[in-house]
């Protein structure tokens, strides 16, 4: 199975989202956009783990005491840098109460073997990426014209505000490749305090 852990996008934001990228999608059409109904605030992605370990999982996910905070959606992006553009995002702007609940979610699943991020927590929510998303070795710095045209057009706007949502609750999710795009199933949900 391969899972994640996020936290849901509320249904307000989510569509000021959608409107905004059928508004810019045709500036990079060669890219894959993400669908505004799957977008998500990822906390820690897992990967492939077996079946058997899910109960492991929901267990350890449930000891978690996260607190509710306020997030707001604004800005937007791009990884790994603007010149080698690989991942379009959203900015995501919360207290430190937000990467406490990703620290706490990490160090609950360590003990089951998953590996910690070496990065630290970068909340966004990807809106378009190109290839992987991740640049080859060595490659960080070469550009990367995919992105360009939406560049251009996003210097000329004003930086966009989705507006902000307090979660009372993250989820773990079990994400399915297909051709069409990721399908995203909630398998259980953990209440914050």
């Amino acid at each position: 199975m391969r899972l994640f852990v996020a936290l849901d996008i509320d249904a307000a934001i989510r569509e000021r989202i959608a409107l905004f990228l059928e508004g810019v999608r045709q500036f990079a059409p060669d890219v894959r956009w993400a669908r505004a109904e799957a977008l998500h605030l990822t906390l820690k992605f897992i990967g492939e783990l077996d079946a058997a370990r899910l109960e492991d999982v929901r267990s350890a996910l449930a000891q978690v005491q996260g607190e509710a905070t306020e997030i707001r959606f604004c800005k937007t992006g791009f990884f790994p840098t603007a010149k080698s553009a690989r991942v379009f995002w959203v900015g995501v702007e919360a207290d430190a109460r937000l990467a406490s609940l990703a620290g706490a979610v990490e160090e609950a699943l360590e003990p089951l073997g998953v590996e910690r991020e070496q990065r630290p927590f970068s909340p966004h929510l990807t809106l378009a990426r190109t290839g992987s998303g991740r640049p080859s070795r060595g490659r960080e710095d070469r550009a990367n014209p995919s992105f360009k045209w939406l560049q251009e057009k996003l210097a000329a706007m004003p930086a966009p505000d989705f507006g902000a949502m307090t979660p009372r609750e993250f989820f773990l999710y079990q994400s399915k490749l297909s051709p069409t795009g990721a399908q995203y199933t909630k398998l259980a949900g953990f209440a914050l305090r």
